[in-house]
């Protein structure tokens, strides 16, 4: 992020129009905190939680293939959610797409919960009266990966893959 704005003129203190803030403003945002409604999904729904994923540095498909056993694979559909604006105010600052961001920035999505398939919309319905915006974005797939455009092996885990596919919405979730 220091190395587009840099790169664009732009210093924390100038105004990003788009976003309704200056630079600064927008970027220092907090990080939104999960804990509460997380344990709360797991007391409420006992056995349906399987795995969850902190999409933090490493980005999407990393973080998500960590938590995933091996021998299994996901494609998470970017339709399903619209990327925060503030990082479709960077993309567009950079000169790049979204999806060359996804390797490093989570694009709004915080959390993965992998939910018991005939548990998913009890999960997003609790999670979504505890204030956190819920949707499914994927299937876990047991089985040999369809193709080699999978993300696997991140930081040291040989666990599952994950791809993206389908191009993000323009929507807000």
């Amino acid at each position: 992020v220091r190395h587009i704005l840099k790169n664009a003129g732009l210093g924390y203190g100038d105004r990003a129009a788009a976003l309704g803030a200056t630079w600064g403003e927008a970027l220092l945002e907090p990080t939104r905190l999960y804990t509460l409604q997380l344990l709360n999904l797991i007391e409420r729904h006992p056995g349906s939680v399987h795995a969850l994923s902190h999409v933090t540095g490493g980005g999407i498909a990393a973080n998500l293939a960590r938590v995933l056993p091996k021998g299994t694979w996901a494609d998470v559909d970017r339709s399903t959610w619209s990327p925060s604006p503030v990082f479709r105010t960077l993309s567009d600052v950079a000169g790049t797409t979204l999806e060359s961001s996804e390797g490093t920035w989570n694009l709004g999505v915080g959390f993965f919960a992998v939910i018991a398939a005939d548990r998913v919309d009890d999960a997003i319905a609790s999670l979504r009266s505890d204030g956190i915006g819920s949707w499914q974005a994927g299937v876990v797939q047991a089985g040999e990966t369809p193709s080699a455009d999978y993300e696997q092996g991140a930081k040291g885990v040989d666990g599952g893959a994950v791809r993206l596919v389908g191009q993000y919405s323009d929507g807000a979730k």
